[in-house]
């Protein structure tokens, strides 16, 4: 028996929107990255793009347990010599609170060009509202 390969003309994406508030920021992250993926899809295969695009709303009201928020850092570097600069989680919900699930959301796909193309089927705003209503989106409930 074979197994069957969609081709790429029949995949059928969907828009999704996921409510950050007050969920956990890791268990929420790993849902979002298995939905970009299309794992839960019966035609899921490896190396394919056949996930959903997620729109992530309220980034800035996303919980991190115990005291990850003082003790998690997240490093990055100018590009200049000594230019590492690093963040708490914390500074980072204030500044930029849409980052802190495109990091965590980064870290669970491939580290190569199909996860790079999966990252960007995924959106994130720190507010409650999105610019996407035209792809008419479904809740989804993580």
């Amino acid at each position: 028996m074979k197994t069957y390969l969609a081709p790429v003309n029949e995949i059928e994406k969907k828009w999704y929107v996921v409510d950050a508030e007050n969920k956990v920021l890791g268990r929420l992250a790993s849902e979002i990255a298995s939905r970009l993926r299309g794992k839960h899809k019966p035609t899921f295969s490896p190396f394919m793009d056949n996930g959903d695009f997620i729109i992530v709303t309220n980034a800035e009201k996303v919980q991190l347990t115990g005291n990850k928020l003082d003790d998690k850092k997240y490093y990055r570097h100018t590009g200049y010599m000594g230019g590492i600069k690093e963040a708490s989680a914390k500074e980072l919900l204030v500044k930029h609170p849409t980052d802190l699930i495109a990091i965590a959301v980064k870290g669970m796909l491939p580290k190569n060009k199909l996860g790079r193309a999966q990252l960007k089927k995924l959106k994130v705003y720190a507010g409650a509202n999105h610019p996407h209503s035209a792809q008419q989106p479904e809740v989804l409930d993580i």
